[in-house]
């Protein structure tokens, strides 16, 4: 068979790149269908053999690079190694391309530990108050108007901070979560969440007292449970006991309004209360925006968007944790949990 010019063999490949069958080529080019068929076996042995499926969106180079980041603490989470990976890639990634990239690398993503540190009494008083409701079921925890206070700051959120490391690494120094005294401006909020979704967010102002809190509640708290279709005579409401909480006018107030309350509340278990979770994902969705708040009215602003954008799913998965969360405390005798 005589062998066809470079020129009409580069016509050919050019050609099969645009999809165009051995017999088209054929009648458009006016050579045989042999030839053509020929360059076509060439081309194909020559190519490397290609995974199925969607082609990877970052190099290895670039997966190398994604776990550099962390290995050297430029970087402790996924959301801070997006934006450094976008400030250098052509095609920018997503957060979830991220973290898939950093588990096939055999990472995992750690909550920085922050526990508080109880004593034998309130360990006492957490295993008491576990073992009080630890035949609660989730229809039960329905029932549950779930309220807490939350400070959240234009730098530095004091939330649940994440870190990616080797499964088999222990906690570096860089791995600990540091507070500041200063976030660079700040609000304080008050909050609740049931069953069907968060309640009325609203603004504390200054610092609460007893006055100020039944103030919220008489707003705020009565407002949510009109939001979430629900009465006060058939709730029961959790708050901690900080003394505005537990004040002569916020006893008569929820008594004059037929509300139960929840508890007695133990000291130091923000791990029993669904909603810090809440406030947690709040926080983490307010630094994942593409613009920090420049000012603390800003900051509300961005706060009670992303309020409004928590679902009735997200809430009723926390509170279908509760049963896990008593039997750990049970089984702690006490002690901290893991949520």
């Amino acid at each position: 068979m005589r062998s066809i010019s470079t020129a009409d063999k580069n016509n050919i490949i050019s050609l099969l790149s645009h999809g165009l069958s051995t017999r088209k080529i054929a009648a458009q080019t006016g050579i045989s269908k042999s030839k053509v068929a020929s360059v076509a076996k060439d081309l194909g042995s020559n190519k490397e053999n290609q995974p199925g499926g969607r082609p990877k969106k970052l190099s290895p180079h670039d997966q190398r690079a994604v776990s550099s980041l962390m290995e050297t603490g430029k970087a402790s989470n996924a959301t801070e190694a997006t934006k450094h990976m976008n400030n250098i890639l052509s095609d920018p990634v997503s957060t979830q391309t991220i973290r898939n990239t950093l588990h096939n690398d055999d990472y995992k993503a750690y909550t920085k530990p922050k526990w508080p540190k109880l004593t034998a009494a309130q360990k006492r008083g957490r295993l008491k108050f576990a073992q009080k409701f630890e035949d609660w079921t989730v229809e039960d925890w329905e029932k549950v108007i779930w309220s807490d206070e939350c400070k959240i700051n234009i730098y530095g959120s004091d939330g649940q901070q994440y870190v990616w490391k080797k499964r088999t690494e222990d906690f570096k120094e860089r791995d600990i979560h540091k507070t500041v005294k200063f976030g660079g401006g700040k609000i304080m909020v008050w909050g609740c969440m049931g069953w069907d979704g968060p309640g009325v967010l609203c603004e504390v102002e200054g610092n609460m007292d007893a006055k100020q809190y039944v103030s919220i509640l008489d707003s705020a708290l009565l407002e949510s449970l009109e939001k979430l279709g629900l009465s006060p005579g058939e709730i029961y409401f959790q708050q901690d006991g900080d003394r505005k909480h537990t004040s002569n006018l916020a006893w008569n107030w929820c008594d004059d309004q037929g509300i139960g309350l929840l508890g007695p509340w133990p000291s130091q278990s923000p791990d029993l209360n669904p909603i810090e979770h809440l406030w947690a994902l709040l926080k983490r969705r307010i630094e994942e925006q593409e613009e920090r708040a420049k000012g603390v009215h800003e900051l509300w602003d961005k706060a009670a968007e992303e309020w409004g954008k928590i679902t009735v799913e997200e809430c009723r998965r926390l509170i279908e944790s509760m049963p896990r969360r008593l039997k750990e405390v049970i089984r702690k005798k006490g002690g901290n949990t893991r949520y």
